[in-house]
């Protein structure tokens, strides 16, 4: 990871509106993960990635009873490289587009995301959240 991450602050979604998560979002029908992730880093981010300049961090299986669905499969990447620059592309789902440093974050971020940069600070390529995982929100990162 670099020493800044792009975080977008949520909003008018139904999901964790007022917290910081990371550019993402669904596969579709008959889209793998890296597809995904490069046309969600263009939706979202305004920027084109090649799939050759992503870089697999960590998969995380998640539980989370907080939506309709309860099962997750979160592939984390991180775009090594990339053409254009990063804006809020999508200002109907999120109010802004941060520069953030890992090791000085605010309180509003997204639990699961907090806690898998925790995970990928430990080195660890696979993990699982919600069922019982936890970080203290003063760890640093």
């Amino acid at each position: 990871m670099g020493s800044k991450i792009a975080f977008v602050l949520r909003s008018n979604t139904d999901y964790m509106n007022g917290c910081y998560g990371l550019p993402s979002g669904k596969v579709e029908k008959n889209e793998s993960f890296v597809q995904g992730a490069v046309r969600e880093a263009k939706e979202e981010v305004g920027i084109e990635v090649k799939p050759s300049d992503l870089k697999q961090l960590i998969t995380v299986h998640r539980f989370d009873n907080t939506s309709h669905i309860n099962d997750w499969v979160d592939v984390y990447f991180e775009a090594t490289k990339w053409k254009g620059k990063p804006y809020n592309a999508e200002p109907h789902l999120h109010s802004k587009l941060e520069w953030l440093d890992p090791v000085n974050l605010p309180e509003n971020i997204v639990p699961a995301v907090l806690f898998t940069l925790s995970e990928i600070k430990k080195g660890k390529r696979y993990s699982e959240y919600g069922w019982g995982s936890k970080i203290d929100k003063k760890e640093k990162l």
